[in-house]
């Protein structure tokens, strides 16, 4: 696989980076992904939607019987509304010249994890996505610290319920088992330690705010430390332990390079991470500068946004509908906003169970047949989640490739562009689809190509980056 091909996947979601590195070279289109412009405007879908506290209590209001026109219109109106949150993401994603920073955005959002399924309220999920877009490259145990403050977190995790007498420990527990430190780096007393210090910690205007009547201000121990402690506290504690590195680098290699990174990388970019005081873009660089020279195609497997995002840009689909592909996302068990738990999507080989492999096969079968669910289908659905009855349309596709060639010299062009590795009975398979006597200016060799590429992309090896 050529190089540059294959850091454009990992850095971005498709193949559309790759002259660009090749052009500039990883470090600057790094460097140029750091400081590259992003949306900061409200998505227009969410322009009526509750954003106040005294909004929220009125929206409560209207749908409090919950079998009332009223109520029926206004929920139809906000499951709608995260539909097309979800569109709207995606369509950032696809704009965007150094996607890097929506990839990071993902990752953020698949490690605080905070669905809309439970937390409910469109706007504060919003609020969550920007916070991590524009604390992206940002610092960790900051981003921390926003991030278990936010009200989506503090619903989503039932801190709300949270108070002097009656402690939850969900969002105390998830801070130190997912967010942080990692299962073994702390014990039962300090979750139940810091589930005090987060008592009171509720719903706010812009972010979450402790509510007086509810904080347990009792002195506690914490990590070995005593004191009268809230959440920014705890924070800072967490990351004075000597093992805070390593959850999130072993994660962010996980997310871009490796299903199964070496210990050893992650001890070493982990102990860089502290030295840099957590900050993520200067990890990044570092990461990804002396990653890209190493041999490390195939060593994870692609995500459905990756699959299907390579797949639109191979095949040159010029209109595909955003909602198929947020259709096709929650087939393959990657629903935006709505991870199947607080752990967020597990990745790896979750992402090509048998099932899930041949949703795959079949989606690339019906582009590579110049076929697509027609756009119709996915208008005004009745309920969120609910499949909507399928029709198909035309659209026009291609494939890139130099009409001089011969037989192997496209199959080889090919094979560089979207395999890691081919082994001889594919190779052969691959010269009985074109053959020897192949004419690349021939009518019919753009089908005939396009009948290679669906191939190659049912190839165990194509499912890897």
């Amino acid at each position: 696989m050529n190089k540059s091909n294959l850091w454009s996947l990992r850095l971005g979601f498709s193949g559309n980076q790759t002259q660009k590195i090749n052009t500039i070279g990883i470090e600057k289109f790094l460097k140029q992904s750091f400081t590259a412009s992003f949306e900061n405007k409200m998505p227009d879908c969410l322009k009526d939607d509750p954003k106040t506290l005294s909004e929220l209590k009125d929206f409560r209001e209207k749908v409090k019987n919950i079998n009332s026109e009223t109520a029926k219109t206004e929920l139809k109106k906000q499951i709608k509304n995260s539909i097309e949150l979800r569109k709207w993401w995606v369509d950032e994603i696809r704009k965007q010249e150094f996607p890097l920073r929506e990839k990071m955005v993902l990752f953020w959002h698949n490690h605080f994890v905070t669905t809309s399924q439970k937390v409910k309220v469109n706007w504060w999920i919003y609020q969550n996505n920007y916070l991590l877009r524009e604390n992206a490259f940002g610092n960790f145990k900051q981003l921390t610290k926003i991030m278990i403050q936010t009200n989506a977190m503090v619903r989503y995790l039932d801190n709300v319920d949270n108070r002097k007498g009656k402690i939850n420990e969900n969002l105390s527990r998830e801070l130190l088992e997912l967010f942080t430190l990692g299962i073994g780096n702390y014990s039962e007393s300090d979750v139940k330690n810091g589930a005090k210090a987060l008592a009171g910690l509720g719903l706010g205007e812009m972010e979450a705010k402790y509510r007086k009547p509810f904080e347990d201000n009792d002195t506690i121990t914490y990590l070995g430390k005593t004191g009268n402690f809230k959440a920014d506290d705890l924070v800072d504690i967490i990351f004075e332990q000597p093992n805070i590195p390593y959850l999130i680098t072993r994660k962010i290699l996980k997310w871009f390079i490796y299903d199964n990174p070496k210990e050893e990388l992650v001890k070493y970019y982990g102990d860089y991470l502290r030295t840099v005081n957590f900050e993520i873009e200067p990890l990044l660089l570092k990461i990804f500068t002396e990653e890209y020279p190493k041999n490390t195609a195939g060593s994870k497997i692609k995500n459905p946004l990756e699959y299907i995002l390579q797949l639109i840009e191979a095949l040159q689909i010029k209109e595909m509908d955003v909602a198929i592909i947020v259709f096709f996302l929650k087939q393959q068990g990657m629903d935006l906003f709505n991870q199947p738990n607080v752990k967020g999507w597990d990745g790896g080989k979750s992402w090509l169970t048998s099932q899930l492999y041949l949703q795959r096969n079949n989606v690339s079968d019906l582009l590579c047949n110049g076929r697509n669910i027609n756009r119709k289908s996915f208008k005004n659905l009745p309920e969120d989640g609910e499949e909507p009855k399928i029709s198909l349309e035309k659209i026009d596709i291609k494939i890139n490739f130099n009409p001089k060639a011969t037989n192997k010299q496209i199959i080889k062009e090919l094979n560089d562009t979207y395999l890691f590795q081919v082994d001889e009975i594919s190779q052969k398979d691959m010269e009985t689809i074109l053959k020897y006597d192949f004419d690349a200016e021939a009518k019919n060799a753009q089908q005939a190509v396009i009948r290679l590429f669906n191939f190659i992309t049912k190839l165990p090896e194509f499912q890897l980056i």
